[in-house]
């Protein structure tokens, strides 16, 4: 029999320790993780047949259709007293129909077929489960592995309503394959629209499939797609997690859309909501058999102050059946690539990130104030996810910087493919608040473009949904704020604000492109310089939907510049498809000067020259290049179609010389081509 000591040694450790030695005090830390996260493998092997069995229960809870037309339900309530079902089948008689006390708290009730043969509860039929508890209430509840929920127009509470379609979608294409460079487009079915509505599934695939196509964005990530009763919490308060949401059309239609995005060569991630749920009990998980814990911690363990919302038990059996069958749902029935995983920094930590700065000390990383259970359980989401789908991608909402979050389990680590650079959009708002663009620190902007955990991909983004948000504004806004509203056409001249304001946001994007990360994130709208911020229909702005949507209708009307943004950021996109410096070794700066306000790297083959001098030009600057020989301008922000002034000449070729400078073999001067008062330029080399 091994001893202890070989019963825990994680696989290959080694490589952890080889990319950052100061992981090794905490040796015993990663390998408790890896013991415990082993153990729970073997567990499932032992009592549920193992991990695929465990994490397809979704085939067997809830309401499911047999061979001969009988239906079975099946419920997880231990602390109820009795269960019954009722609906529209049955008059909403209360207790026809008892449910049958399971062991381990389950609970099981078939409906044989009726006299004709047809199921006895038929498709978009409504019903709820009655629950009886031990101190003689009586609740009406949603099963929680309802797969469709709605309510009706003047109805506050949602209902469960049994989706059985006589034909239901089949998807045709295959999962495109797991892009090497990683280009997301960041969306929100309801608001995908320039029309004052919830807009639709159906309106997503005919209408904004094609603008993500032609951007160049190979990775959608989908919000707000989980069931949540309240539209205004953007979907992160989920109310059925089995569900999507009703309020943009049915199933079949959000099938129908992910088919048609994979038709196009793109993946679709979801963006997953487990750190926490909605605290409603009539159509959510909280208090469904009677109980303040069941699915949860009981308070005050289970609540979370800040989101009041409830805090899942992740180290019961039933909640990591319930939270990893949930993961297989929406990659097996609706064929899913991957998920973001939002608010991990609340799950990883037993004080979800209240009141705690993170200062990078490896010590805030480890000890009693890490939740175990829940970081073992992402550990086991990872990799299972990974073993039975090779090319899914999974990205963590991550702002604490836990070394080895995006490590294999069989490293140590969590097993994440990719973080969110969540430093990065804070950086941008943070300067464009707090100075001039001409006291810009270029130092400071490289640093956090380029602090980031070595062998941990990161997705870049300048700015995403919760930069938009109604109390914050978009780059575009703070940048020219009320003059987009007046000064945005071409057909009367460029205002000093509108130009420089442009000029800026085209150079953000492509500064954090290409230096930030392994990927890079932009958010529906955001591409073309969006010129409002978002805020969903509730109390306080008299349910009103004008800042819940997307204007798409500004790109169409041809003197606005709005398009000369959407044309920039498209190409920006094409550029990197063709030279994929997002799947290269993080860029070479070797330049950030502070006075000139120019920032110098290359990556990928490419070199990056950006001028962010608000007045000054360059002739004849010298600029580092590791690969010898002839260079070529590649993508210009000053170009006439993005908006810009088209002062540089396309033709010219430069040649670089063996003269080592700023750390490179070689260097050249581009001359001319650092002459304008602001741009960014790359160059390919040619030979």
């Amino acid at each position: 029999m091994a001893d202890r000591e070989d019963s825990v040694a994680i696989p290959e450790f080694s490589f952890l320790l080889q990319m950052d030695p100061y992981l090794k005090p905490y040796e015993k830390d990663f390998k408790r993780r890896y013991e415990l996260l082993q153990k729970q493998l073997v567990r499932l092997e032992e009592t549920e047949g193992g991990f695929d069995q465990f994490t397809s229960s979704y085939k067997n809870f809830g309401v499911h259709r047999q061979p001969d037309n009988s239906l079975l339900f099946l419920e997880w309530a231990p602390a109820a007293e009795a269960l019954f079902l009722t609906g529209d089948f049955n008059d909403w008689e209360k207790f026809s129909y008892p449910y049958t006390k399971k062991e381990f708290g389950k609970w099981e009730l078939i409906l044989p077929a009726k006299h004709d043969g047809t199921p006895a509860v038929g498709h978009n039929t409504r019903l709820k489960v009655v629950v009886h508890t031990k101190e003689g209430g009586r609740l009406y509840r949603i099963s929680p592995w309802a797969k469709y929920v709605n309510r009706e127009e003047k109805s506050i509470v949602y209902d469960w309503v049994h989706w059985d379609p006589p034909q239901p979608y089949t998807q045709i294409h295959p999962r495109p394959k797991k892009p090497t460079s990683l280009r997301i487009y960041e969306a929100h079915v309801g608001i995908a629209s320039p029309e004052g509505k919830v807009a639709s599934y159906t309106n997503f695939t005919t209408n904004v499939l094609p603008r993500i196509k032609d951007l160049g964005y190979n990775c959608i990530q989908l919000m707000a797609i989980m069931e949540h009763a309240y539209y205004a919490s953007f979907g992160y308060q989920v109310t059925s997690f089995f569900a999507a949401s009703s309020r943009y059309g049915t199933p079949e239609e959000l099938k129908r859309m992910i088919d048609a995005a994979h038709s196009m060569g793109i993946v679709v991630l979801l963006d997953v909501v487990h750190s926490h749920a909605s605290k409603n009990t009539e159509d959510g998980l909280n208090c469904f058999d009677g109980s303040d814990s069941c699915f949860f911690h009981s308070p005050p363990r289970g609540e979370h102050k800040l989101w009041g919302s409830r805090l899942f038990n992740y180290s019961s059996w039933e909640v990591q059946r319930f939270l990893l069958s949930n993961l297989r749902w929406w990659m097996e029935e609706y064929c899913f690539d991957g998920f973001r995983f939002d608010g991990i920094t609340s799950m990883l930590y037993h004080h979800h990130g209240i009141g705690t700065g993170f200062s990078g000390d490896y010590s805030e990383y480890f000890g009693l104030q890490v939740d175990e259970d829940s970081l073992v359980y992402l550990m086991l989401a990872n990799h299972i996810l990974h073993t039975l789908y090779p090319d899914c991608i999974t990205v963590a909402e991550d702002v604490s910087g836990m070394p080895a979050l995006c490590r294999g389990v069989e490293e140590g680590g969590l097993g994440f493919d990719y973080r969110l650079a969540m430093a990065i959009p804070d950086k941008w708002i943070q300067i464009l608040k707090e100075s001039k663009d001409e006291d810009w620190d270029m130092g400071d902007i490289v640093h956090t473009l380029t602090n980031r955990r070595y062998g941990e991909k990161c997705i870049a983004y300048a700015e995403s949904h919760d930069q938009a948000l109604v109390g914050d504004k978009s780059l575009a806004f703070w940048l020219m704020d009320k003059e987009m509203y007046t000064n945005m056409s071409s057909l009367i001249p460029m205002t000093a604000v509108i130009d420089r304001g442009m000029q800026l946001h085209k150079m953000i994007r492509l500064l954090t492109h290409a230096l930030g990360g392994e990927g890079y994130l932009n958010f529906i709208g955001n591409e073309f310089g969006h010129p409002e911020w978002l805020d969903f229909p509730r109390e306080g702005n008299n349910q009103s939907y004008h800042y819940a949507r997307r204007q798409f209708n500004l790109l169409e009307t041809d003197h606005l510049r709005y398009h000369q943004l959407y044309a920039f950021d498209r190409d920006m996109n094409r550029t990197e498809d063709q030279y994929g410096w997002l799947a290269a070794q993080p860029g070479f700066v070797s330049a950030k000067h502070g006075e000139d306000k120019v920032i110098v790297f290359d990556r990928g083959h490419v070199v990056f020259i950006f001028n962010f001098h608000p007045s000054k030009s360059f002739q004849d600057y010298r600029v580092a290049v590791e690969a010898p020989g002839r260079y070529k301008i590649k993508l210009d922000s000053d170009q006439d179609q993005y908006g810009g002034h088209g002062r540089l000449d396309h033709n010219t070729e430069f040649y670089t010389e063996p003269q080592p400078f700023n750390g490179r073999p070689n260097s050249m001067q581009p001359g001319s081509a650092c002459r304008d008062v602001v741009d960014d330029i790359f160059l390919r080399s040619t030979s």
